[in-house]
């Protein structure tokens, strides 16, 4: 059995400007990444800086290097599939790379009421994204009358980014429709 190291590079010169944009391109192929993600994987592959530099470059000219586009991917990504609060969202952004003014301007993009055509079935606000969210975990269950499921099912919310008003708030407006 091969080891799995065996595969890498035996050769102690570093990569070259084409195949340091090899490895930059199959990186993005699965999803977008942020520059941050793309720097690291270069510098993994001991990719000397102004390689690094040039192909990040040329990378942002070439339009597949964009850490605001990458919010609004993650923004979607996550309203679409596993709803969660802004804090959460801002969060993982931050764990992916991206810049803070990066972050406040997807803040203020993302709490803008107008949405694209396609995206209208996605929650817009925070209390909309916290009542998915719920709907999901309960699966077309009742809400719980009791106080420690109820705590529970508060704490899901609050881990999940939301603020405490927003999660006392979606409780009630849940209860109040049964």
């Amino acid at each position: 059995m091969r080891d799995r190291g065996s595969r890498r590079r035996e050769s102690a010169e570093p990569p070259d400007p084409s195949t340091a944009m090899e490895i930059a391109v199959r990186f993005l192929s699965t999803r977008p990444r942020t520059r941050w993600e793309i720097e690291r994987r270069l510098r993994r592959a001991s990719v000397e800086e102004p390689v690094v530099e040039s192909t990040l470059e040329r990378l942002a000219e070439l339009g597949y290097l964009d850490d605001a586009a990458f919010a609004r991917w993650l923004g979607e990504q996550r309203d679409r599939h596993a709803p969660r609060g802004q804090r959460a969202i801002e969060a993982e952004l931050r764990q992916h790379g991206v810049p803070r003014e990066v972050i406040e301007a997807y803040r203020g993009e993302h709490a803008a009421l107008e949405r694209a055509p396609e995206d209208q079935a996605l929650p817009g606000s925070e209390p909309e994204r916290a009542r998915e969210a719920l709907d999901r975990h309960l699966h077309g269950r009742p809400l719980p009358t009791d106080s420690k499921s109820l705590q529970r099912i508060g704490m899901f919310l609050m881990r999940r980014g939301f603020d405490p008003d927003t999660v006392r708030a979606t409780i009630r407006g849940r209860w109040r429709r049964y």
